[in-house]
């Protein structure tokens, strides 16, 4: 099974990032990747970029040494009612927008109001994935979070860095939530999560999940570009329809 795309990745205008946008793209390319989403937070998270800073990534190229560029962001979920840091005539305008939870940006709550929460956010027409959902911080009902990715069709990630150095405790969630989207049907995608450009493409922990699970491919979203391009597409991104 290849990968060709890696759809989370920061850069030091992430604050707590140490790679550029340039390093991050060099390292895709020497990876063989075919397309990567540059994808800071958003201003909530402290250290995050002012939100001008994610209104201009029109500015970078399409594409830079055989790697096409999403730009994107990664909001912040803010209040119970899955309001995000980052606005509409601003994320309307990216190509792709991951959602999650962040402690700084939210306490957690109870494991119905997370879950309600999470689902809320959802409901917004410009969210296209939940970023590491198996977070035990946030403690959520997995088959009903699986469920309402499937009602309105938003990308589940499993997240790589979940098993490694962040959100500790995250595995066994995560196999849970791959598991459930296997049953159901419903594709995800992986997020390397990179803060520095040498993780980027880096799935080694969730390709072994997915082997193990037998996780069909034609629910893997990363592997081509072709079948993102046109999930996108049917997202209404500007990009993607003209």
């Amino acid at each position: 099974m290849k990968f060709v795309l890696d759809t989370h990745t920061h850069t030091i205008s992430s604050g707590h990032a140490y790679s550029t946008v340039m390093e991050i793209v060099k390292e895709a390319s020497n990876k063989g990747l075919k397309m990567v989403g540059i994808t800071d937070h958003g201003p909530t998270l402290p250290g995050g970029p002012h939100m001008y800073h994610i209104a201009n990534t029109k500015v970078l190229p399409d594409e830079l040494y055989g790697v096409e560029i999403l730009k994107g962001v990664e909001a912040n979920i803010i209040d119970k009612n899955g309001g995000l840091d980052v606005p509409e005539e601003i994320l309307k305008n990216l190509d792709i927008v991951l959602a999650g939870f962040h402690k700084p940006c939210l306490a957690p709550d109870t494991r119905e109001q997370n879950t309600n929460t999470l689902i809320n956010a959802m409901k917004n027409k410009y969210v296209d994935v939940i970023v590491h959902p198996g977070n035990p911080q946030f403690e959520i009902d997995t088959l009903k979070f699986v469920q309402a990715a499937k009602e309105t069709g938003i990308l589940v990630e499993i997240n790589n860095s979940s098993f490694k150095k962040s959100r500790i405790g995250s595995k066994d969630n995560c196999i849970k939530i791959a598991q459930l989207c296997k049953e159901y049907n419903i594709p995800i995608i992986i997020g390397s999560d990179s803060h520095f450009a040498l993780d980027v493409g880096n799935f080694d922990e969730v390709k072994k999940v997915l082997e193990d699970i037998n996780m069909p491919e034609k629910l893997i979203m990363n592997t081509s570009v072709q079948k993102l391009k046109d999930y996108l597409k049917l997202k209404g991104k500007d990009r993607f329809v003209k």
